[in-house]
């Protein structure tokens, strides 16, 4: 089987993370790279502003504190994702530096009352410190009110702070509102992020969800499919067997009759049997494309159907019919698609089936009882298990392509496409009624 851009489409790790997956990692390296911003935007200004002395060990206070947020920011984020138990203690130490490194750069710009550059970068150090230390805190909590508590707090303590070291009211104030605007900011921040990332993450359990509802309900209507078939023939068979035991009992002979008559009954179950499962497997292709149109649109993936499938011989368009089934289900299962395009063509004496969607997750893989669209338009029992259909996934599908002298072709395409191409030939005759 020839896969075109397999190579390609595996993305590295990137490409082979899902998009929940993706959104979480860009979190991540953001407030990993928020050490860097706190490192840039408050510990290099501090040159400027006053010597190299004084700045180098301002400097290492912020580095050592963006270090200390960046790791208080992982541990937080994966207790928001349930991976571990809440930071408690890890955010009571950044609580803790952070009010310590603000108490230095007050207590510093208070000595130094006449050199306005270590006033400048005292307020530069204390502001800096509460904004990312804020932000980085309400990590660890949930909910509204703990958010406002942590920014309320942290303002609080700062002005508070001010005024008991001698710091002019107006001058308090002012740096409170900084601090208010720098730290709510990254605090708000913080936590549109968080909640993102679980929006991202339910939605894509609902997703799954969806998808496995559908092949349930598929389940279910084969079910009552098959019950609807041999209900009432064993209901018969029950009633005539016991009606055969009591004549045999009496010694009547109309007992062979009954007998009789069971078994042509078993042997007619048998044979609806069998029409209800090949119905089931090997249906008409036209009735294929409308389930797996029908199963999609359902899901909340848009699918756009083109070509005929009228003509076409029995065995091709069940050949074909199970490249739609178990296209489909991967799309629902193992992609992201937003988008599926199925055609059907007959050319130069062949048929050629394309089915591409947008989610290059699509791949191959088996299915099992439950893949595949059945007639009803859902997925199903007997869909690509190897026990139902004697394959796996796309390596079943070869199988069943093989058997009419077909191939197939699956891989992504640009990066961001999954693109099924199944090419089956026609039969000499069927091949000029269809051309």
């Amino acid at each position: 089987m020839r896969t075109p851009g397999s190579t390609r489409g595996s993305g590295g790790w990137w490409g082979r993370k899902t998009t929940p997956g993706k959104v979480e990692a860009y979190t991540r390296l953001s407030f990993h790279f928020f050490a860097l911003i706190e490192v840039a935007a408050v510990g290099l200004p501090l040159l400027s502003q006053v010597g190299v002395g004084v700045a180098g060990w301002m400097a290492v206070l912020v580095s050592v504190h963006a270090l200390l947020c960046s790791a208080t920011a992982s541990r937080a984020l994966d207790w928001t994702r349930d991976r571990r138990a809440q930071p408690v203690r890890l955010l009571w130490f950044l609580g803790a530096v952070t009010a310590l490194i603000s108490v230095v750069a007050l207590v510093l710009g208070e000595r130094a009352p006449d050199d306005n550059g270590v006033q400048a970068a005292a307020t530069t150090l204390l502001v800096g410190v509460l904004s990312f230390g804020t932000g980085t805190l309400t990590l660890g909590v949930r909910g509204l009110r703990q958010v406002l508590a942590v920014v309320a707090g942290v303002v609080g303590g700062a002005s508070a702070l001010q005024l008991a070291l001698g710091v002019a009211t107006p001058a308090a104030l002012v740096t409170a509102l900084i601090v208010l605007f720098a730290a709510g900011g990254l605090a708000f921040t913080a936590a549109f992020s968080v909640w993102l990332l679980d929006a991202v993450y339910e939605l894509d359990e609902a997703r799954e969800t969806r998808a496995r509802l559908a092949v349930a309900e598929e389940r279910l209507r084969f079910g009552r499919d098959l019950h609807d078939v041999m209900g009432r023939n064993l209901s018969v068979i029950a009633l005539k067997s016991e009606l055969a035991v009591q004549l045999a009992r009496r010694g009547r002979a109309e007992a062979v009759e009954q007998m009789i008559e069971v078994q042509r009954i078993a042997r007619e179950s048998q044979r609806e049997v069998r029409d209800v499962v090949r119905g089931y497997r090997e249906t008409a292709l036209d009735v294929e494309l409308a389930g797996a149109q029908g199963v999609l649109t359902a899901a909340g993936i848009e699918c756009e159907v083109t070509g005929e499938a009228a003509g076409l011989p029995a065995e091709v368009q069940s050949a074909l019919g199970w490249v739609v089934r178990e296209a489909t289900t991967n799309v629902l299962r193992h992609g992201n698609a937003g988008r599926c395009a199925v055609a059907v063509q007959v050319a130069e004496g062949s048929v050629v089936l394309t089915v591409e969607n947008d989610g290059a997750k699509a791949v191959d893989g088996g299915t099992g009882a439950g893949g595949g669209t059945g007639a009803g338009g859902g997925t199903g029992a007997g869909g690509g298990g190897a026990g139902a259909g004697g394959g796996a996934g796309l390596v079943g599908l070869r199988e069943r392509l093989t058997a009419v002298g077909g191939e197939l072709e699956a891989g992504s395409v640009d990066g961001d496409r999954f693109r099924v191409i199944a090419t089956v030939p026609l039969p000499a005759v069927a091949g000029g009624a269809a051309s």
